[in-house]
């Protein structure tokens, strides 16, 4: 059992503010999986590479990844008063977003459903 009235427990869970500079992408119009690509390469590097990776990687979400790269460094630059030249990315993130359902006609008459998946991504950034 936990010790206080409700209201007080969530004031102290809510009280513990994450304070690491960070951006979401929400309903971002590509895939978890095809996102994960492109995460996967940059999780855990320092900034300017990064960005490097971002601008060379052919897939569709390094543009949209890289935009997001570009919002959180904005964000840890005059939010957090935080060196640029130290950030590095600590945790990078699909999740699931709504999918779009669309009919596609077939043969005979049938409908296939076509699935068009969407998804919030985020990037967490921290000082070495």
């Amino acid at each position: 059992m936990a010790k206080g009235h409700r209201s007080q427990i969530k004031r102290e869970r809510n009280a513990k503010k994450d304070t690491r500079p960070s951006a979401k992408l929400s309903y971002a119009r590509v895939s978890v999986q095809k996102a994960c690509f492109v995460l996967d390469a940059i999780r855990g590097k320092d900034v300017q590479t990064a960005l490097g990776i971002l601008a060379y990687n052919p897939r569709y979400a390094s543009t949209l990844i890289e935009k997001l790269l570009k919002s959180a460094i904005a964000n840890a630059e005059n939010n957090n008063g935080m060196d640029v030249s130290k950030l590095y990315i600590q945790e990078c993130y699909a999740n699931c977003a709504p999918t779009m359902k669309r009919i596609h006609p077939r043969a005979q008459g049938r409908a296939y459903r076509i699935l068009k998946r969407m998804s919030h991504i985020t990037i967490v950034l921290n000082e070495r």
